[in-house]
């Protein structure tokens, strides 16, 4: 069988297009690297990655500038990074009780953010999609026009079809059955793709690039709020299950004689540990939020017997959850984000406890916990990878003819 030169050309543009992808990739994630670098963590040949970056720096992609000598024999090999400004992201988050919005270029630099708290209450699905959009409005009048939109990511606490962002069910904020992505892209009027995906997947996506979990390959990041949520990285990639439901620890029967949960269980782990339950057990009003948990935790460091008592039965319970999730998952690394991540000083001691007790030793050996050190911006910078994917998945669609976004988007 003869191979013809239209299937050698056809091979060859999938092979220039996947290496492209390549360089982009690790500058995005490791930031400026040397061409030297680049042969050595790509495989490329040093004309290949020569020609590549010249395509990439005529797009507007990418920079170089000259290396410092090191007092090595040999000239340099100069310095390639990212241009935040070649293209850029906005990325969205839902809370119960605030939202965000912001631009970020690529290699993960943060333009413009912007978090406004709402009242509870204020989660109707109109109401929401209407807020982003002047949310996001916002933050791109603070960039100048010329800047090049490739995408939009939107993190979301609820169950979220990835397909479409159809969100099947986000009972702390009262939805079910609502076509968030659809009605987003319309209202942000947009040409460029709408991605939305569960806030807590989206978490543990941002701490594995440019977080906590940097270098890791094994990680479970648990993000809490009014709810929790999981997201669980395996051999360095996201889990997210066969249409991006998985994740829904925060759903998992803890106590079967426990309180009704919003979803309509019985017992489920976020009514133990959750912002609701840790307010109720510092005798503080549900609906307080994020300002009367800001509050406990102000009491507990000034030695509140009340608020070291009620943190200390959330660490217990958090303990208790984790154990199990240990066992089933095997992770290296946890990572607490959100409300968690807050509290962590006062959780970690009775946390570590009921691990000890209740996780499999071997399991339990090999794995350590730790706060996000992204903060409470966890979900919305992996909203902003979640967008950027398209791009660093086959950055020669742009590269090609340097289209604009409309092109881009209907191309």
């Amino acid at each position: 069988m003869s191979i013809g030169r239209d299937d050698i050309g056809q091979r060859s543009e999938t092979v220039r297009r996947a290496n492209l992808s390549a360089i982009v990739r690790e500058l995005h994630a490791h930031g400026p690297l040397s061409r030297s670098e680049l042969v050595a963590r790509t495989g490329l040949t040093r004309s290949a990655i020569r020609g590549l970056i010249g395509e990439l720096a005529d797009a507007g992609l990418v920079t170089e500038s000259p290396a410092a000598r090191l007092g090595m024999p040999g000239r340099p090999s100069p310095l390639v990074r990212l241009d935040p400004g070649g293209a850029v992201v906005i990325a969205l988050e839902i809370e119960v009780d605030a939202i965000a919005a912001a631009i970020v270029g690529l290699g993960g630099h943060v333009f413009e953010l912007e978090r406004v708290d709402r009242p509870r209450g204020h989660s109707s699905l109109d109401d929401t999609v209407a807020d982003l959009a002047d949310l996001a409005a916002l933050v791109r009048s603070r960039r100048p026009p010329s800047d090049r939109l490739v995408g939009v990511g939107a993190a979301v606490a609820g169950i979220v079809r990835r397909a479409d962002g159809f969100v099947s069910m986000a009972p702390n904020l009262g939805w079910r059955d609502v076509p968030l992505g659809g009605r987003l892209a319309g209202a942000l009027a947009v040409s460029v793709p709408v991605s939305v995906a569960n806030e807590a997947d989206l978490g543990a996506l941002a701490e594995l690039r440019r977080g906590a979990g940097v270098g890791e390959t094994h990680v479970l990041f648990i993000s809490g709020e009014v709810g929790v949520g999981g997201g669980l990285i395996v051999d360095g990639r996201p889990l997210t299950g066969a249409a991006g439901y998985a994740g829904e620890i925060g759903h998992m029967t803890v106590n079967p004689d426990g309180a009704p949960c919003r979803c309509g269980s019985v017992g489920c782990w976020e009514t133990e540990v959750g912002g609701g339950a840790l307010l109720a057990l510092a005798g503080r009003p549900r609906e307080s939020g994020r300002a009367g948990i800001d509050a406990v935790v102000s009491e507990a460091a000034a030695g509140s017997e009340t608020a070291l008592a009620a943190l200390d039965q959330v660490g217990r319970w958090l303990g208790l959850g984790l154990a199990s999730l240990v066992n089933v998952l095997d992770p290296r690394l946890i990572v607490l984000g959100g409300l968690f991540g807050r509290i962590h000083p006062y959780v970690i001691g009775p946390l570590t406890s009921a691990l000890d007790r209740r996780a499999l030793p071997a399991s339990r050996a090999l794995v350590h916990v730790v706060p996000a050190a992204l903060g409470v911006d966890a979900a919305l910078l992996g909203a902003a990878e979640l967008a950027f994917e398209a791009l660093l998945a086959d950055p020669a669609r742009w590269v090609a003819s340097r289209e604009t976004p409309a092109e881009l988007a209907t191309a």
